[in-house]
């Protein structure tokens, strides 16, 4: 039993500080915000399963009501699966325009990439970032640490 406790430590602290490491090296877009990308060597239903966890998440923090999301998309199958995650969760989306902050679009950008056997996902607007890590398996993706909710300003 503590073995397993003990691993399951290990990879929460190996996601948070390769999450904060990777934060620190993304360039910014407009907006002041990473620019989105996600890994093609990330299966369909896995980056589906991401989509669907993280739009989840994500209105917890963001409530539909509070404006159309201005999506800042890469074309990546996850990016087409968050779309319609957030879509599917009552979010006016809009993607792949410029968006400048003003008014009621919130820019959202991603960052997905695999690392050691896992996938590091993360969401950022200007106030919010939700970063957590998964296990891909053969019908999608599973968390494996819990969601790491960073707040500015």
């Amino acid at each position: 039993m503590r073995p397993l406790f003990l691993r399951r430590i290990r990879s929460f602290g190996l996601a948070v500080a390769l999450l904060l490491l990777a934060s620190g090296c993304q360039s910014l877009g407009p907006g002041g915000l990473v620019t989105s990308r996600a890994s093609a060597d990330i299966p369909a239903a896995a980056a589906t399963a991401i989509a669907s966890d993280m739009a989840n998440r994500f209105t917890e923090h963001v409530d539909p009501s509070s404006g159309a999301i201005g999506l800042k998309q890469d074309g990546s199958p996850f990016g087409q699966a968050l779309e319609a995650a957030l879509k599917g969760r009552g979010y006016a989306v809009i993607s792949n325009q410029k968006t400048d902050g003003s008014g009621a679009i919130i820019p959202l950008a991603y960052v997905v990439e695999p690392f050691e056997g896992q996938v590091l996902a993360r969401l950022s607007t200007k106030d919010v970032e939700l970063s957590r890590a998964y296990t891909v398996n053969g019908g999608g993706a599973s968390p494996t640490s819990p969601l790491s909710v960073m707040r500015r300003g």
